[in-house]
């Protein structure tokens, strides 16, 4: 069942759902979701001379990405072609017999702005910022700005609760993120024998 704008302002008011800061109430939650707001960090993925990227080498990361902060009523340029991770200026808290899923706004979308690549799922227990996966697919540099409302949740309630929700216990890689957070696959356990048990992203979020 997904839920209404009645069902997410309950949810809210109960306390198990938490988004916040929610700074206009009447202007962010809509018919079935939840509007979320641009923030000011970003990181940008750098032309350099590595061959390419080792999504196992977490030492590489710092010479592919660089991170830049854009003041709020300031613009970051997003140009064609481009692929940045941004965030979310909202914390959400997801309950554990609910899932969030991350969708772009149709108005933005009309713009060509992509805000999610492959990590649009929220899982059950997730806390933090959600990372947004931010790419121009058309032809023009488009301005954004942080502040505007760039991305949605809608919230869809499990038949029963998680038994084991996402988060410390089964080792999730994101939980608690602030601001955008470069791919962390190396600590998968596939590759390093760890045990990071995630099935989802956490929230742009890959847990």
């Amino acid at each position: 069942m997904i839920l209404s704008d009645a069902d997410i302002l309950d949810r809210l008011a109960d306390g198990d759902l938490v988004i916040e800061p929610l700074a206009d109430v009447d202007q962010q939650v809509q018919p079935a979701s939840v509007d979320l707001r641009l923030g000011e960090r970003f990181l940008e993925f750098q032309r350099t001379n590595i061959p390419c990227i080792h999504p196992t080498e977490a030492d590489e990361v710092g010479e592919y990405v660089t991170e830049t902060t854009v003041s709020e009523g300031d613009e970051f340029i997003l140009h064609p072609g481009d692929f940045v991770l941004g965030t979310t200026t909202e914390r959400v808290e997801i309950p554990d017999d609910l899932v969030a899923h991350v969708e772009g706004r149709s108005s933005l979308g009309r713009l060509a702005i992509v805000v999610h690549a492959t990590a649009g799922l929220c899982d059950p227990g997730y806390h933090g910022q959600i990372t947004l996966e931010l790419s121009n697919l058309g032809t023009a540099p488009v301005a954004l700005s942080p502040g505007m409302r760039v991305s949605q949740l809608t919230f869809t309630e499990l038949k029963s609760p998680a038994d084991r929700p996402y988060g410390a216990e089964r080792g999730s890689k994101y939980q608690d993120q602030d601001g955008p957070q470069a791919s962390r696959i190396g600590s998968d356990p596939e590759f390093d024998g760890g045990d990071d048990g995630d099935g989802g992203d956490g929230g742009g979020v890959e847990p």
